[in-house]
């Protein structure tokens, strides 16, 4: 039986402050914007190019922001150039971690915020052991 994983979801609070985001600060495209008005709820699919795994944002509409778990740690994102995401990423206001590496090892990856305090681990591509 094949199998592969589809999305992840996140719930947020604020539909354009989570797109701008994913797709301003990052490279995501929408796929699909399914609005359900008469629910109270949208779904916004997103993928980066290259991809087909896609991350879910669920927006209800009577929501006032959501706790996140503590068993929950990020979701990780590949790019061609570390310094430069990291740079964008700070520029742009988003809490934003120093450049990290393992122990021993060089800088490879940072943390990043979203609005809605999901965080995000960027490592640069071509560090990415397959």
């Amino acid at each position: 039986m094949t199998q592969k994983l589809l999305h992840t979801c996140y719930r947020i609070k604020d539909r354009e402050a989570s797109l701008k985001f994913y797709t301003e600060v990052f490279d995501f495209k929408v796929m699909r914007d399914r609005r359900f008005p008469n629910h109270q709820f949208d779904l916004l699919y997103l993928q980066v190019p290259g991809s087909d795994f896609e991350l879910e944002l669920t927006y209800n509409y009577d929501s006032d922001g959501y706790t996140i778990g503590d068993g929950f740690s990020h979701m990780a994102i590949g790019v061609d150039d570390l310094q430069a995401q990291h740079q964008k990423c700070k520029e742009a206001g988003y809490e934003t971690t120093e450049l990290k590496g393992l122990p021993g090892q060089k800088a490879s990856y940072f943390f990043v915020s979203d609005p809605d305090g999901y965080r995000l681990e960027v490592m640069e591509n071509k560090n990415l052991a397959v």
